[in-house]
């Protein structure tokens, strides 16, 4: 006979423990308990939280429930730092998750500079990149995780496991290291909006993160741009862009044909930043194809009047892509016509080429 399906507590919020912790009549602060021995404490297992009595843990297990939906499958390490991670799910099928460290000051892997505070602390920076879906649905043609389709949206609970398993791993101290994540792994979290917003409520809530410290991709699904900016607890937003027009953008990017870039740029200048903030564009350089001068002037006349910085990231290279990395000088001459025009743009250096974990590389590469 089947083994029964397991029950994951990750992913729970407190009043979901809470409700849990109501239906084995124990008393109400051992939600406290497990939501802290959960998140803060990031124990992977219900025979490692010491503050529950064994007979609740006992009948907790009873049930079927366990704490991570996630477990480390495989590590992949780059020449230059990167990890890539084949992170497990309950049922057997595996994403992709991403450590990128960082040195003191610089650029993080976001686009974001570092602060001076954290060079004089000296303490240690690092950027968790994160999954939101088994594959992805939007089908950007110069990217290789768009050719493996969407096989499901992942629970909040797998999306907050696999940060958990790699904070783990890495033996990761929440007071001393100063730690980014991105939404930028396989998936468009705004296709899997609610299980994604949910999980970064868990994330700010339960394992400490502050919200100014996520940042999630967007290919431009316009309605849930709308619904973000709404949100009481929100990362940052960046946008995929990658071309200067409709025309160019259809090609590499079939999403466009739904929502243009019209459409686009209105939800971009309606969207509520906060103080500081900015909206991050994040272009993608194909040589030939959209790296041109011209295309910088159109980029510049585009974005005119929205508070942003840019992206520019040269194409990350893989079977199957149809397009090539443009020269470096190509790049640099982009860059620069964006600052004479008055927009910050900073050049993404690529992490983890050498095992297929850069931006755009993420296919669950097994060797």
């Amino acid at each position: 006979m089947a083994a029964s399906p397991k029950i994951p507590l990750l992913g729970l919020t407190f009043q979901e423990l809470s409700a849990v912790v109501q239906q084995q009549k124990e008393p109400e602060y051992r939600a406290r308990q497990l939501f802290e021995a959960i998140y803060s404490h990031r124990l992977p297992s219900l025979e490692l939280i010491s503050t529950l009595p064994r007979r609740f843990r006992s009948a907790l297990q009873e049930q079927g429930m366990e704490v991570s939906p996630a477990q480390i499958q495989k590590s992949f390490p780059s020449v230059d730092g990167t990890i890539r991670y084949l992170v497990e799910m309950f049922d057997g099928e595996s994403v992709e998750t991403v450590w990128m460290p960082e040195g003191d000051g610089g650029e993080a892997a976001d686009g974001s500079e570092a602060g001076d505070e954290i060079a004089e602390a000296g303490f240690d920076r690092a950027t968790i990149c994160v999954s939101s879906q088994m594959g992805c649905a939007v089908n950007c043609q110069f990217c290789l995780t768009a050719q493996l389709g969407v096989k499901r949206n992942l629970t909040a609970g797998e999306i907050v496991g696999q940060v958990i398993a790699v904070l783990n791993d890495r033996r990761v101290d929440m007071e001393r290291q100063r730690i980014n994540i991105v939404f930028m792994g396989m998936g468009e979290p705004f296709l899997n909006y609610w299980e994604f917003m949910k999980a970064v409520r868990l994330l700010v809530e339960g394992v400490g993160f502050s919200e100014s410290r996520m940042t999630v991709s967007t290919s431009g699904i316009v309605p849930r741009i709308h619904d973000f900016g709404s949100e009481p607890v929100r990362p940052k937003l960046a946008i995929s862009l990658n071309a200067p027009n409709d025309q160019l953008r259809e090609r590499i990017m079939p999403l466009n044909r739904k929502w243009n870039l019209d459409k686009l740029m209105q939800a971009a200048r309606d969207f509520p930043l906060r103080n500081r903030e900015r909206i991050t564009f994040e272009y993608v350089l194909l040589r030939d194809f959209n790296d041109r001068k011209e295309h910088a002037r159109e980029v510049v006349e585009m974005l005119r009047g929205i508070r942003c910085k840019v992206n520019l990231i040269a194409l990350n290279p893989g079977p199957g892509i149809a397009f090539a990395t443009p020269e470096e000088q190509q790049v640099h001459d982009f860059q620069q016509d964006l600052i004479r025009a008055g927009i910050p743009a900073f050049v993404r250096r690529p992490r983890g080429r050498d095992i297929y974990a850069a931006c755009g590389q993420l296919k669950r590469t097994v060797a």
